[in-house]
């Protein structure tokens, strides 16, 4: 009896420390979200679709990035590209081991393959992509045992914040365009 007290005291306080664990990695993620949401503001104020990224290492931001893609004309240039690209030249290496990439929306497919070739092992997103979503969504290529690398995925982190970023924006989009057909008809 005695034995079995001693041992639920100590399951007990190992289950505490785990709960305290997944808070602590929650608060993180969350605290690390608003960031990336802070880079898809930067694409709002564009015009562009407010999605951003960005990349941490070691517990610092080491690659930011937000669409661009209307204003560059260029079909590259999503946010999580952006802020990969700055994290190889900020590691010095094409490999972002020990990283963690936040997007606001959940990536593409073009996205989860650069995410895979740079090796990052783990991703948490916000609002998923019923179109392109290739997290979970869709499909997911991230936890694709097939692949010679795969990723960790934490989906909907801050979710309805990064959902009302694209909600808002899409609203005034179809607004804007309704009003400047109602214009051009007069």
């Amino acid at each position: 009896m005695f034995m079995f007290s001693v041992l639920t005291a100590f399951e007990t306080k190992g289950m505490r420390d785990c709960m305290v664990l997944e808070q602590t990695i929650e608060l993180r993620d969350e605290h690390f979200m608003r960031i990336a949401i802070e880079e898809a503001g930067k694409a709002e104020k564009l015009d562009e679709v407010p999605i951003g990224a960005i990349i941490v290492h070691n517990g610092e931001i080491i690659g930011r990035g937000y669409n661009t893609r209307e204003v560059s004309q260029q079909t590259l240039s999503h946010a999580e590209l952006y802020a990969i690209e700055q994290a190889n030249e900020i590691i010095g290496s094409w490999r972002l081991e020990d990283c963690t990439l936040y997007a606001t929306l959940e990536p593409c497919p073009m996205c989860a393959g650069a995410i895979l070739q740079s090796r990052i092992p783990r991703v948490v997103y916000g609002a998923k992509d019923p179109k392109a979503g290739c997290c979970g969504t869709l499909l997911n290529l991230l936890e694709d045992a097939r692949f010679n690398h795969e990723s960790e995925v934490v989906s909907g982190v801050l979710e309805e914040e990064c959902g009302a970023l694209l909600t808002n924006f899409f609203g005034k989009l179809r607004a804007r365009k309704k009003a400047e057909k109602k214009r051009a008809e007069l």
